[in-house]
């Protein structure tokens, strides 16, 4: 029996196909950083009273995926608790217990996948049970340890990710520059924008500075960065605004 064979048993081949999956989306999102111009909304609806939208928005106007800006998309803790009247729910409790808030969602999720795909492979090799109904349930007995695991390795990157500038070097100064909108926003909806600093391109996560709506493509001007350091109020640009060279 191969390596190949037992990765691609009855028991393992689910978890198989969505860890080729992560590897192949994370390759796509270091290496070539492609923008797809797709504009979806996902509205997470944390608060029970208030409803907190926290929008992965990935384009669908021009057609754009920006696989870096999901890949980078924190649900941070205060946005989830925030001041509530109710209690948490329990999905939510789960959610910030896990650190799947308080991190990138994609990187907890892939650690959670592999390390789940690992302990399931390595049991059922060892049980000679990848193609049995016994398989099966260490499969689905491995759900919860391997949640347990990923907190375990996870929470150390904790202050690396609160640290870390989204690109990964020396901050530029985005303050006052011009930039275009890669999502509709409005509200307090988490979106994305192209900014040019220093002669290169980056990608920044936004939100609208009053509330206001701006449209996918508008030239946006970057106002403030919030608190947490993780998003920058925007405002549209208009000729009437202080002209400020890229």
């Amino acid at each position: 029996m191969t390596l190949t064979d037992i990765v691609f048993s009855n028991v393992n081949i689910t978890l198989t196909i969505l860890v080729i999956i992560l590897v192949v989306y994370w390759l796509v999102t270091m290496i070539s950083g492609i923008d797809f111009d797709l504009d979806v909304d996902i509205d997470m609806d944390i608060d029970v009273d208030a409803d907190i939208d926290l929008d992965l928005d990935t384009g669908i106007e021009g057609g754009n995926i920006d696989f870096h800006e999901v890949a980078n998309t924190e649900v941070n803790q205060e946005d989830v608790v925030g001041k509530r009247k109710k209690p948490l729910k329990w999905w939510q409790v789960l959610l910030i217990y896990f650190n799947f808030v308080g991190l990138p969602f994609m990187f907890t999720f892939t650690c959670w996948i592999f390390i789940w795909w690992m302990t399931t492979t390595i049991s059922t090799t060892l049980t000679h049970s990848f193609n049995n109904t016994f398989g099966f349930i260490l499969m689905l007995g491995g759900f919860f340890p391997s949640l347990i695991l990923t907190k375990i390795f996870t929470t150390p990157f904790k202050g690396f990710f609160r640290n870390l500038n989204q690109d990964g070097d020396k901050p530029a100064e985005l303050i006052g520059r011009k930039g275009i909108c890669l999502s509709n926003i409005s509200e307090k909806k988490l979106g994305s924008a192209e900014v040019k600093a220093d002669g290169n391109i980056l990608n920044i996560n936004i939100k609208s500075l009053n509330g206001e709506n701006i449209k996918f493509r508008a030239p946006i001007l970057v106002i403030k960065q919030s608190t947490d350091k993780t998003f920058f109020y925007v405002q549209e640009y208009r000729e009437q605004d202080v002209h400020l060279n890229f």
